[in-house]
């Protein structure tokens, strides 16, 4: 059931006679997630089954850039904290990146299996069409580069594409993490052979397992889990990887953690069962609350903030914006700057005394108000 919203219409809305696009922020406001959001707005089409947020959490350095989610959250007020917590995440990715971009995220309640029909999509698409120069989306967990292609045919606001865009950023994300992850390795030991080191993925799907492939060519020894007993089947045969079960791959004999799937994993239940020494993942809002990072610098382990690593299908699909077109060359350059960023956060972690995604946000801070 929907939680109780007053809404408030959006101006000049309604392409559809069935679609309504209304403005929750005040509602939102009342939830532990809100952090000083600019808009909120609450896309509904009983019809065609559309529940859609999108979040739109800060503007100053540009208009607001994030992926389109798609998953059957166990409450509507679930979905709307997913939302609120990715768009967050989103403007500090934009901003430890320096791009000139805002942060916003988008989530609709459905299940991806069963509930992605045309019509959904038509009905979303409807109300991106309204949002265009405030929110620019591409994909997420749920929304494949079909279905992204599918939307950009309808309105304009949609990037990752093939159609006018730069094509799928799982790839350009997955590389960014890679080489997150190598120069993670490298500040806790000194050099970047990954060969015979054991990675524990968690998650095989477009980003976790495109990090897989690179990290099988260095030589790492992997260990894999998904809810997609296919994928691991598959990831145990091309890679020669050892499947563990869900609840196990976090707890797994490894030198180094990937979490590559939704948020969250690491909290104060599960952070003392980690073997690993090091967490370099793709996956958005990895810690289930701000300060379990400091419990992890704790138990020793280095964590790399993930909106920091995970930042390469931003960096891609903001060249699609770029006003002398997109320029693959130049978006693989800029990935370089991942590293490089991490070392700095690293390094300044250390001196400080205080955990990396403390230093990140400062960071993030910094150029929100420098702006």
């Amino acid at each position: 059931m929907l939680m109780q919203v007053e809404t408030r219409s959006l101006k000049n809305a309604g392409t559809a006679e069935s679609l309504t696009v209304t403005d929750i922020t005040e509602d939102a406001s009342k939830l532990d997630a809100f952090d000083h959001h600019e808009r909120i707005w609450l896309g509904r089409d009983e019809k065609r089954g559309l529940t859609a947020i999108v979040a739109i959490h800060d503007t100053r350095l540009g208009p607001a850039l994030g992926g389109t989610r798609v998953w059957p959250h166990e409450s509507f007020e679930a979905a709307l904290t997913d939302a609120l917590r990715l768009s967050r995440g989103m403007t500090y990715k934009a901003a430890v990146a320096n791009l000139p971009l805002g942060g916003g995220k988008a989530v609709i309640w459905a299940d991806p299996a069963t509930d992605k029909a045309p019509a959904l999509l038509d009905a979303y698409a409807e109300m991106l069409a309204q949002l265009d120069g405030q929110y620019y989306t591409a994909e997420d967990v749920g929304l494949s580069l079909a279905d992204a292609d599918y939307l950009r045919e309808r309105t304009r606001n949609v990037s990752g594409t093939t159609i006018g865009g730069s094509g799928n950023p799982s790839p350009v994300t997955a590389h960014g993490v890679y080489l997150g992850l190598k120069a993670a390795f490298a500040y806790r030991n000194g050099h970047e052979d990954l060969t015979g080191v054991r990675v524990a993925v968690q998650g095989l799907g477009s980003v976790g397992w495109a990090l897989c492939e690179r990290l099988h060519a260095d030589g790492a020894k992997l260990i894999v889990s998904d809810i997609n007993e296919n994928r691991v089947a598959k990831a145990v045969s091309a890679f020669g990887a050892e499947a563990v079960s869900a609840d196990k791959i976090l707890s797994a004999d490894a030198d180094i953690f990937a979490p590559c799937a939704l948020g969250a994993v690491l909290s104060s239940e599960t952070i003392p069962a980690l073997k690993a020494k090091i967490v370099a993942g793709a996956a958005n809002n990895q810690l289930a609350e701000h300060g379990d990072a400091r419990l992890l610098m704790d138990h020793g382990v280095l964590y790399a903030p993930d909106y920091v690593l995970n930042a390469g299908g931003l960096i891609n699909v903001a060249g699609e914006l770029d006003r002398d077109g997109y320029d693959r060359d130049r978006v693989l350059k800029a990935l370089q700057e991942i590293p490089a960023t991490l070392m700095a956060i690293f390094e300044r972690a250390e001196q400080l005394g205080r955990p990396t995604n403390d230093i990140a946000k400062d960071i993030a801070d910094e150029r929100l108000v420098n702006n």
